[in-house]
């Protein structure tokens, strides 16, 4: 198989995967970036370079606008950009395989850089998989992508700063809620402000939050508070809410459409599928890799930047990504260890200011409790449609962990490779067994990362020289 190498792979071209790229170009590295999106930007910029020309550009707000600048940077870097490829596959050395409309071939790289960013965190309840559910990530991509605006009042339910900011983008783009059904707990703001000392250094961020926050408030629609369980309800689509609050107030609500959030985490899946040591974080809850000040896993010349490294944001993602490139230089012999420490020390300031409201923000929405509770009817695995209460049966018997609940029950072998259910799952075992979820671990990640097809496959062996 004729194989295209390059000095430096990078997966994903989001903040970090672009910063990374122009850095690595700019010290004389071979540079390839593959991505599955259509163009650079990532989730917090996607589709920048479209939007840029259009007013959707200001309704976005001031965030989203600095990714016009990056997306051109990157694309004069010199790096070769890789669009609408999907990665499936990594082997030690390094041999990475893709996917690109339709046909899989593989590349070769001396380093990887793994910016693949976060994704939210699965939220399981009765009625999640009715149609007419959706996340409220899904909906901020429509609204990037295509300006895409429901037609109906929507009901959103979670916490976190992405409702916040995509309500508030919602209705600048003509849109109608409904009604908003936070789940931030009673009680968290004391627990979060002992962490907002070393955070007012942010202060512009913790005013443009509590803007979002009055501006909703002028809108005018409900607001119902400390929201902790929560079901959708109806017959082939989403017709009805029913919620309950955390003082025991109950209320049911006609919906068409319901957006739901409880924060992001980080994607872990390569990481883990190359045997890359990871972490309970406890402030975040979820794994984080196993990283040395220069995001170096602990499988050399493999590294992770942005989100997928602890939830930072893109202002995190970008030095994250500097600080990778400048190592990857340094160890292929392009850059000088004191010049590259240099550089870092830049980098390593000003991703400490990106993560100093970090702690604050954590405990503010950290997820509530029923998040990893769900009742014992809730489907948690929707691809092989496994529920909690089977998940409570098997856990009882023999305390098997989560890759041996894996092979009882086919939960975490669909399509998302348990994206969707793993740390359910883990949190569902810990709970039954009585041992805290960091102990519990998560699954073993094989490959495919992504589904490929037979025909994918074989055009591999297409690509065999001749004999």
């Amino acid at each position: 198989m004729s194989d295209q190498h390059t000095d430096l792979l990078i997966v994903g071209a989001g903040p970090a995967g672009m910063a990374a790229a122009v850095t690595a170009r700019r010290h004389g590295l071979s540079v390839r970036v593959v991505d599955d999106q259509s163009a650079p930007g990532g989730q917090i910029w996607r589709a920048i370079e479209t939007v840029a020309a259009t007013p959707r550009l200001a309704r976005l707000g001031e965030a989203y606008r600095a990714g016009v600048d990056r997306a051109a940077a990157f694309r004069a870097c010199g790096a070769l950009y890789e669009p609408q490829s999907q990665l499936w596959q990594i082997e030690p050395g390094f041999r990475a395989f893709l996917t690109r409309d339709g046909r899989a071939r593989s590349v070769t790289a001396e380093a990887i850089i793994l910016a693949t960013g976060a994704q939210e965190r699965p939220v399981p309840f009765p009625g999640w998989t009715l149609p007419g559910v959706l996340t409220v990530g899904a909906a901020q991509i429509l609204l990037k992508t295509a300006d895409s605006v429901p037609d109906k009042p929507v009901w959103i339910a979670g916490c976190g700063p992405l409702p916040l900011l995509y309500m508030t983008q919602l209705l600048a783009a003509g849109g109608k809620i409904a009604g908003f059904l936070d789940t931030t707990p009673r009680g968290r703001v004391g627990a979060a402000l002992r962490h907002l000392p070393q955070g007012l250094g942010r202060f512009g961020d913790l005013v443009k939050g509590l803007s979002w926050s009055l501006a909703l408030k002028r809108a005018g629609f409900p607001i119902i508070r400390h929201v902790a369980e929560l079901r959708a309800e109806g017959d082939g689509r989403l017709e009805s809410l029913h919620y309950r609050t955390q003082d025991g107030r109950e209320g049911d609500v006609a919906a068409e459409v319901l957006l739901v959030h409880e924060g992001v985490v980080p994607n872990i899946h390569a990481p883990l599928a190359l045997g890359c040591a990871v972490r309970w974080d406890a402030g975040q809850h979820c794994q984080i890799p196993v990283l040395d000040t220069w995001g170096e896993t602990s499988q050399a010349n493999v590294f992770v930047a942005g989100d997928g490294a602890g939830i930072g944001g893109a202002e995190a993602a970008e030095p994250r990504g500097q600080l990778a490139a400048l190592r990857v230089a340094t160890k292929l012999g392009k850059l000088r260890d004191d010049a590259a420490e240099a550089a870092a020390r830049t980098e390593q300031a000003a991703l400490s200011r990106a993560l100093a409201l970090r702690p604050f923000l954590d405990a503010l929405y950290a997820p509530r409790p029923q998040v990893f509770a769900p009742a014992d009817e809730t489907l948690v695995c929707r691809c092989e449609e496994v529920t909690a209460g089977e998940l409570r049966i098997r856990a009882a018997q023999g305390r098997p962990g989560p890759n041996q609940l894996k092979a009882f029950t086919r939960a975490g072998m669909g399509p998302c490779q348990g994206r969707q259910c793993g740390y359910t799952m883990a949190h569902i075992v810990a709970a039954v067994q009585n041992r805290p979820v960091e102990e519990v671990g998560f699954y073993r990640i094989r490959p495919p990362l992504k589904p490929v097809t037979l025909g994918e496959l074989a055009s591999l062996d297409e690509q065999e020289p001749a004999a």
